[in-house]
């Protein structure tokens, strides 16, 4: 699940005061929290006085919004910092035990289930190879995954998780051929409600999301990608994706594919026009390894 969906969506730049701004009135209290923990997500740790000056907060909100967050847990106190005059500054910074999430990740060889802390620090994981991806098997990983996973942790720390983000590719029964699937096997997942499925069976809220929108979300929130406003992600998996993010904020676009770069037309080889997925994905690495006599297996690890 990434932060950058939602409440965390959109860190401003380094040295620049937030474009949207934040507000002193009550009434928007808490997107003046998730504003101050963005910039603390974003920096690292910073004082009160940099929160204030950086979000355009009075000093005196500043304060006692991070003062708030800090008796919530969410922000743990630095070691002061002493200037040459006046008293020392306290950074602050995000408690990583604060908040904790399941991720899922579905590939068309392979799937993934980690458990995440607030700093995006993976602590705990699970891997499973498949030769294609089937509805039931899926769940079946998911929900013993989190089981075993939510075994391994603490009254506390199981009361502590947000929730469950799944990233997974889009209309997957249109790939049957590229992944050697059986076109009926693939089919099943035209009308299956990952989603619904995953959430009637446990007690966390349940988000989905395009795999390729994921990927520029992480990148987004824990990667260099904070560094610049507006970009286009790549995301080369068995099929190369992308994501989109515009004015520092996750942009998915109305079917939430607004990074889908796959189809995009492209030479090819012999100078005709052919779709970039059939180019620059892993599934093409796979069929030349195939055609060689390669035991193309090991990439699905």
């Amino acid at each position: 699940m990434s932060l950058t969906d939602g409440p965390y969506a959109g860190p401003p730049q380094p040295d620049v005061v937030d474009p949207s701004g934040g507000a002193n009135q009550t009434r928007v209290r808490a997107y003046n929290e998730r504003l101050v923990m963005s910039l603390v997500r974003r920096h690292g740790s910073l004082s009160k006085a940099e929160i204030a000056r950086r979000s355009g907060l009075s000093a005196q909100t500043a304060s006692v919004i991070m003062r708030s967050l800090e008796a919530d847990g969410l922000l743990v106190r630095g070691a002061p910092v002493r200037g040459r005059v006046g008293q020392p500054s306290i950074p602050m910074r995000l408690n990583p035990d604060a908040v904790y999430s399941f991720g899922v990740k579905i590939g068309r060889r392979s799937a993934d289930l980690v458990l995440m802390d607030f700093l995006g620090t993976i602590r705990l994981h699970l891997h499973q190879i498949h030769t294609y991806p089937l509805p039931e098997e899926i769940v079946s990983f998911i929900i013993g995954g989190i089981g075993k996973l939510e075994g391994q942790l603490g009254p506390g720390e199981r009361g502590r998780i947000a929730g469950v983000g799944i990233a997974t590719p889009f209309e997957l029964w249109n790939w049957s051929e590229e992944v050697g699937a059986p076109r009926e096997e693939m089919d099943r997942w035209r009308d299956f409600d990952l989603q619904a499925a995953v959430a009637s069976r446990i007690r966390h809220p349940v988000f989905l999301q395009n795999d390729g929108t994921s990927a520029c979300g992480a990148e987004l929130a824990f990667g260099v990608g904070a560094s610049y406003p507006d970009f286009v992600y790549f995301y080369i998996g068995s099929f190369i994706g992308g994501g989109v993010v515009i004015n520092s904020a996750l942009f998915s676009g109305r079917t939430g594919t607004a990074g889908a770069v796959g189809p995009l037309p492209v030479a090819g080889k012999d100078g005709k026009s052919t779709q970039l997925l059939k180019i620059a994905s892993v599934f093409v690495l796979e069929k030349l390894l195939r055609e060689r006599g390669i035991d193309p297996e090991p990439l699905w690890y």
